[in-house]
Order: C-alpha cells, then structure tokens, then sequence
C-alpha cells in the first residue's frame, strides 16, 4: 500500500479491543513533563503529564486542572443563540449542548441544519461546557443559521479508545432517534421540530475531528437519501488530531513558536500514550490512518468533507496528506488553510490573526452547510 492510500479501521475491530482498553493503564515513564517525584496523597510517581491540564499517577490515578472554565449553558456569549444541555445516555453519563439560533421559523424550508459536533483534547480533556467551545460554537451556530449539537464522551486514560468513538456514534444513533415523528411533537424537545434530520452534519476539533472521521467512516448515512429522511450530509474536520512514528516536515520544523503553540510533538506523543491500547505505538490505525497496519474493510462512500487546516500547526502535513489520501480513494474533499495561525487557534485565540481566521473559518463553514 502507498503512503496516500487509506485504510479504515472497521467497526468490529472497536468491539474487540473493547475487553482490553477500558480499565487498562498505561504505566510507562518517560516524555515531556513526567514528573518521578511522589504523590503526597499516596498515588505514586506522576507518569505522564501535560502542564496545565492532566497528570496520570503510576497507580491509574488521573488528575485533570481547571485550565479552562465551565460555564453553565444558561451562559449567553452570543446575541440571539439560547443553549440548553440534553442527556444522551444516563447510564453511560453521556451528554450534549444545544446551541440553537433563538428566532422563530415556521416553514420547513426553513428549518435549521444540525451539526453533531465533538471537542478537543487529545482525547484526554475538554468538555461541551468549556467557556471556549460554548462561545466558539454559539457564534457558530448564529453564524452559520444552524443548530450545534456539541456532544460529550469517555476520555482517556481511564477509558482508552476506541471509547471515543464508541460513544461518537452512539451519538449519532441518539440524533437519528430523534427524527422520529412521535419525538418532534413532543413539546418538552420542542427544538426537534427546529431541525431538518434530513441535513445533519458532522463536526469536530482536533481528537474530535478524528471522532467525527471515525463516526462517519462506521456509521455514515447515504448522502443521496431523500432528504425527507434522516440523512448525514456532510463532514467538517478542524485540525484533526493524527500522528505516526515518523515524524513529518511540520512536526519535525514546527513552524509556530513554542509559546503560542497548543500542540508540539512532545504534547501530540503524550497525549496518545494515554489514549491508545496499552501497548500500540502511533501507527496504530486509530491515530495513523495511513498506517500500513490498518487492515483492509469495505466501507460505505463518506459524505463530503471540508477539512481546516492552520498553517502554522504541527499537524499540517498530517492533515495536508489526509486530504490527498482520500481524494485519492475517490472522496469528495474540499481543503481550506489558515494561514499565520496554528492548532486551535478558533477557540485559543493564541495569535495575533485568531480572530480574522476564525471569522474566515465562520465563513468556510457556513458556506459548506449552506449547499448541501
């Protein structure tokens, strides 16, 4: 298989490596921030860390900071976008934040699109209530005239992949359920009646970009179904959080500085140790898409994707070559570059350019929502 030829790890494989990531913890010292000092509350040495955001202790311990604050959904950054917080799973506390345009629509023609979107963190952090995604994806949902469903999941390391993407499709499946007639007259989820189920879209940042990827390699609908019908209709990828034991030109140069940067490779290799199978190193089909180790499995065409892809970020020509592999494999791939900015810069606002790029990114999507 050549470099630009993709493979898609198949669905059944996630269920098979179920029994032996879910509990398990990687214990392995070394790399950027590891701190061997013991823990004064008894859990051991600190094994992995991420300054700011996450410790894993050598007894399985996770202790994640409050780098960034929540917000209760009752919080109103943008005019003329309400949110509300809806349950998706009691049992497996999963949840998800409705972002939804405020003012009133009465014709199906003008019923909302619906974007199913997934934060990021390497997997390892982020929550639908960070002040940072609630404020970028409210502007999102009033710029773009859409309803953002912005969804949470299991993070690692206490539950490895494919968790992730367990519970990124379960999602999916929840927002098909929803479409059902006796569902949209319900007056307590009268925001179903809001949205047309035949124009739902799938989204992420970063490690959600790779859910997103994942969700709709696995459980994609037919982007040529009636549109009366459920019907996902599209893809939007922010960044997505890939890697590989090689190192590639913009992660071996890094071309932004260290001090605006929310990704270096030290981070990149920290944060899938603590999400991949104990044991798998970075060319592990769930973070090497390109991987020669990925095997071969019939899948269903993707709708069309529109991948973001910042200049200045280590993952550039990660995201550069996916691109190119799936249009390779016939996919249907539109490619948009932000230049003088890098990694999760729409919600870091960690460059001088942030805003003017994100107000550019705003406008890529919308458009990408708006004909389809």
């Amino acid at each position: 298989m050549s470099r630009l030829e993709i493979r898609f790890f198949p669905f059944r494989c996630w269920m098979g490596a179920v029994s032996q990531q879910l509990t398990q913890l990687s214990i392995s010292g070394g790399g950027g921030g590891v701190n061997n000092k013991d823990d004064a509350a008894g859990h051991g040495a600190v094994v992995e860390e991420i300054n700011g955001l996450i410790r894993l202790y050598k007894d399985g311990h996770v202790e994640r900071l409050p780098a960034v604050a929540d917000v209760p959904c009752t919080w109103t950054p943008q005019p003329g976008v309400v949110s509300q917080d809806v349950s998706l799973a009691p049992s497996a506390a999963l949840w998800a934040r409705l972002h939804l345009p405020a003012h009133p629509l009465q014709t199906r023609a003008r019923l909302l699109p619906l974007l199913v979107y997934f934060h990021g963190g390497g997997f390892c952090v982020g929550s639908p209530s960070w002040r940072c995604y609630h404020e970028f994806l409210a502007r999102l949902a009033a710029h773009a005239a859409c309803a953002v469903l912005s969804v949470s999941y299991r993070l690692a390391p206490e539950h490895r992949l494919p968790a992730a993407f367990q519970d990124g499709l379960s999602a999916l499946r929840w927002v098909r359920q929803q479409a059902a007639p006796s569902l949209r007259e319900d007056p307590a989820g009268s925001w179903r009646a809001r949205c047309d189920f035949g124009r739902v879209f799938l989204g992420g940042d970063s490690a959600g970009a790779a859910i997103a990827y994942r969700v709709a390699a696995a459980g994609g609908m037919d982007p040529a179904a009636p549109r009366s019908a459920f019907c996902l209709r599209g893809v939007i990828l922010i960044q997505p959080f890939f890697g590989g034991v090689e190192r590639t030109s913009s992660e071996k140069n890094q071309p932004a500085p260290k001090a605006s940067s929310a990704l270096t490779p030290s981070t990149s290799d920290c944060y899938w140790r603590m999400a991949l199978p104990a044991g798998a190193d970075r060319d592990h089909p769930w973070c090497n898409p390109l991987s020669k180790k990925a095997p071969p499995a019939e899948v269903q065409r993707l709708p069309p994707l529109l991948v973001c892809v910042s200049d200045l970020d280590i993952l550039r020509d990660r995201n550069l070559d996916l691109c190119k592999a799936l249009r390779y494999s016939g996919e249907s791939v539109e490619e948009k570059t932000y230049a003088d900015v890098g990694h999760a810069f729409q919600v870091l606002h960690n460059y001088p350019m942030s805003q003017n790029r994100t107000i550019d990114m705003l406008a890529d999507i919308k458009a990408f929502i708006s004909s389809r």
